[in-house]
């Protein structure tokens, strides 16, 4: 089990959309998308909020992401008439990028409270610095050959090869380097097919994490 994800929205469109999107990076995570009223309009509804966090929660738990004012109230509200309120949190990040990066960490099989703090974190602005250079370092260089290069499912692909392993390891494109824990830092590389990145890693494990990015990106990440 993984803790589930709803999506608040005013919008039943973005949110559908947005939980597609999301379940692309993370295909064991129930991600319930709660958008717009039983009519179709504009709006959020408290009962479909309340039923889209009972479907998700598998019994990890639940964290809800919401996009506008109101959203935000309701959310809570759902939370509060929870059998066991204890479970569920509310997280307070942008939607989009929230969502993305609470997906990823919620199919590594973190707690409620990491999920919901990795959505927080996703507002920062990504860090390219993560990892100062130090002997002993792990690094190789690979040439990106599947279409589309660092987009969104193979960063998430990427991160999650390494989340559970003891090793620090960074992604460089360039001058910028990037934490490869990271999925929305990754990306903000800009990564394309064909490109050259330098992955680096240390710690009892990095030469597996090396290992494991080397061989997705040799395999286009299963594109």
């Amino acid at each position: 089990m993984t803790v589930g994800l709803v999506l608040v929205s005013h919008s039943a469109k973005l949110a559908e959309g947005l939980a597609e999107l999301a379940a692309q990076m993370a295909p064991d995570v129930a991600i319930v998308p709660a958008g717009g009223l039983e009519d179709g309009s504009i709006g959020t509804d408290y009962d479909e909020v309340v039923a889209a966090a009972q479907r998700a929660d598998s019994g990890d738990g639940v964290v809800l992401l919401y996009d506008l004012g109101s959203a935000q109230m309701t959310a809570e509200l759902a939370v509060e008439s929870m059998p066991n309120p204890s479970t569920a949190l509310v997280a307070d990040a942008p939607l989009v990028e929230g969502a993305v990066a609470a997906a990823v960490a919620a199919q590594g099989g973190v707690s409620v409270s990491d999920v919901a703090g990795a959505a927080a974190a996703a507002g920062a602005p990504p860090d390219f610095d993560e990892l100062p250079e130090a002997d002993g370092d792990l690094v190789v260089e690979l040439r990106l050959r599947n279409d589309v290069g660092l987009h969104a499912r193979p960063a998430a692909l990427l991160a999650r090869s390494i989340a559970d392993l003891d090793a620090e390891v960074s992604v460089r494109l360039g001058d910028q380097e990037a934490d490869a824990h990271s999925v929305l830092a990754l990306m903000s590389l800009g990564a394309r097919q064909d490109d050259r990145i330098v992955v680096r890693a240390r710690g009892a494990q990095a030469a597996d994490a090396v290992a494991k990015v080397k061989s997705l990106v040799e395999g286009n990440f299963g594109e």
